[in-house]
């Protein structure tokens, strides 16, 4: 699927307001060319002629889910555009740093796994009492790279006990979640390598493309955002 390829068909659906929010893997850092995957869905339906949704990257370098959870609430409301509005669609993805370790490579998580797990609940339940969500989960890391910045170390195992810790408060809470840590695995060593920056840890160009490239083509993206915009169409 090619980067200007619509997501949907020219329709009378509403365009809608969502918000992208989470840490730098929404930022877009390490996207030089593009922004990163976020940027690129919003320039994707900013394209000419195409009339397609607004979105709101509020991505924020080294957040984990406890810097999400103090500013979700506010960060979504302030997001309306029109006096008592608020957006139509929330995109999630945070969980890569609280798994990291810290001075050691057995040194302690950022965020222990039983808070995450009760954080993401909690987010979990908050957003969806806002509007349809989704889940954008992390990348691995290049694990010989490690450590990052000199004293943070992240493996692909802690990355896969949160990864999954993830995966299952979205089924339990019905998120649709973009597993891109399995997805990533999934496609070998050589092509995951290629997509990170020499940091170990940030998505590069090709790899901002490619997670914008499995979201446009995710079944539960495309089928939400068209259901949503149809109701508020009807309404």
């Amino acid at each position: 699927m090619t980067d200007n390829q619509p997501l949907r068909s020219a329709t009378e659906l509403n365009p809608l307001k969502l918000v992208a929010i989470g840490d730098s893997f929404v930022y877009g850092y390490g996207d030089w060319d593009g922004g990163g995957w976020a940027e690129r869905l919003k320039r994707h339906w900013q394209y000419p002629q195409q009339e397609g949704h607004i979105l709101y990257n509020l991505g924020v370098r080294g957040d984990t889910v406890r810097h999400l959870e103090q500013r979700l609430e506010s960060e979504f409301g302030r997001r309306g555009e029109l006096r008592r509005s608020v957006p139509d669609g929330l995109i999630l993805s945070v969980g890569a740093n609280d798994s990291a370790r810290l001075g050691h490579i057995n040194g302690r998580h950022y965020v222990p796994l039983d808070e995450f797990e009760g954080a993401i609940a909690r987010i979990l339940t908050k957003a969806r009492e806002f509007c349809p969500v989704w889940f954008v989960g992390m990348v691995p890391v290049d694990e010989a790279k490690m450590p990052f910045a000199g004293s943070v170390y992240y493996s692909h195992a802690d990355q896969a006990l949160y990864n999954e810790a993830i995966r299952e408060a979205c089924e339990q809470y019905g998120v649709p979640f973009l597993n891109c840590f399995d997805g990533w695995n999934s496609r070998g060593e050589l092509w995951r390598k290629s997509r990170l920056l020499d940091d170990g840890l940030h998505p590069n160009i090709e790899g901002h493309k490619a997670v914008f490239n499995d979201l446009l083509a995710w079944p539960e993206f495309g089928q939400l955002l068209e259901k949503t915009g149809r109701e508020l169409a009807i309404a």
